[in-house]
C-alpha cells in the first residue's frame, strides 16, 4: 500500500469517528441539562425540602407511639417489687436466703441383711422416700428448697436407680441432703404429720436407715440455673395474677 492511499484512509477514519463524538456529545448536552452546575443548587433545595418532610413524619409518629404507649400503661396493671421477689423465690430465678430445715436421708449399713426379713432393696433410700419428705415440706410451708445442693423447682424431676440419684442431669449418691427455707416449726409439724415420712421413719427404727432433721439458723440458696423443661402454662381461671 502507498503512503498516498494509507494516510488517505486515516483522515477520512479521522473525520468519521469526529462526526461520531460530535453527535454523542450534542444527544448528551440536549438529555443531561440537570447536571449542569447551575441546576444544582436546585437540586440540592428540592431534596432539603423533601428530608425536612420526612422529618416532620417521623415526628408525628414518634408522638403517636408515645399517646399508644401511655394508654397501655396506664390500662395494663403493673408488678410492684414485692410481688417481683416473690416470684423470683418461688419460680427459683432468684438467690434466698433464711431460716429452715435440713433433712439428710442414707441408705442402712449392709449388715442390717442380717435381720430376718430384710431384703436388700429394703435398705436403699427409695424415689418416694425422697418425694415424701420433699412434699411434706412444701406442705409446711417452704419457701425454696435445694436438693443435692441444686434449687428446687416446680419443672424439677429427679430419678432414683437403686441408690443412685438423678437431678438435672447429674448423679449423686447418698447421703441425699434435703433443705427448706421457712419457719422451723412448720416445717417440723409437716415431716411429723406426712404418712410417707412415717412409713420411713419405721425402716429407720427397723433396719437403720439414716434420717436426720436439724434446725438451720440461715440457709444460703443458689438461684436455678438448669433449663426450663416448662414450655407453657396457663392460669386456673379466676386467679389475679396481679395482686
Amino acid at each position: 500500500m502507498s503512503p498516498r492511499i494509507r494516510s488517505g484512509i486515516l483522515v477520512g477514519t479521522v473525520l468519521g469517528l469526529s462526526g461520531v463524538l460530535f453527535t454523542v456529545s450534542a444527544q448528551l448536552d440536549d438529555g443531561e441539562e440537570d447536571r449542569h452546575s447551575e441546576d444544582l443548587a436546585s437540586v440540592v433545595a428540592d431534596e432539603s425540602d423533601r428530608v425536612a418532610q420526612m422529618n416532620e413524619q417521623v415526628t408525628a409518629l414518634d408522638d403517636e407511639i408515645d399517646e399508644l404507649s401511655d394508654a397501655v400503661a396506664q390500662d395494663v396493671p403493673t408488678r410492684g417489687a414485692d410481688l417481683r421477689a416473690r416470684e423470683g423465690v418461688a419460680s427459683g430465678a432468684w438467690p434466698v436466703g433464711g431460716p429452715g430445715l435440713t433433712v439428710a436421708l442414707e441408705d442402712a449399713p449392709s449388715s442390717s441383711l442380717e435381720i430376718d426379713g430384710v431384703r436388700a432393696d429394703d435398705l436403699v433410700v427409695h424415689q418416694q422416700d425422697l418425694q415424701h419428705v420433699i412434699n411434706a415440706l412444701w406442705a409446711g410451708g417452704a419457701e425454696a428448697m435445694t436438693l443435692q445442693g441444686q434449687r428446687v423447682t416446680s419443672t424439677s424431676a429427679f430419678r432414683c436407680s437403686g441408690n443412685i440419684l438423678l437431678l438435672h442431669g447429674q448423679v449423686y449418691s447418698p447421703p441425699y441432703v434435703v433443705e427448706a427455707i421457712g419457719d422451723p416449726d412448720r416445717l417440723q409439724a409437716a415431716l411429723d404429720s406426712s404418712p410417707g415420712v412415717a412409713v420411713y421413719q419405721q425402716y429407720v427404727d427397723w433396719i437403720g436407715l439414716g434420717y436426720d432433721v436439724a434446725r438451720q439458723d440461715a440457709l444460703e440458696m443458689p438461684a436455678y440455673s438448669g433449663g426450663q423443661e416448662l414450655e407453657h402454662a396457663e392460669v386456673p381461671e379466676g386467679t389475679d395474677v396481679f395482686s
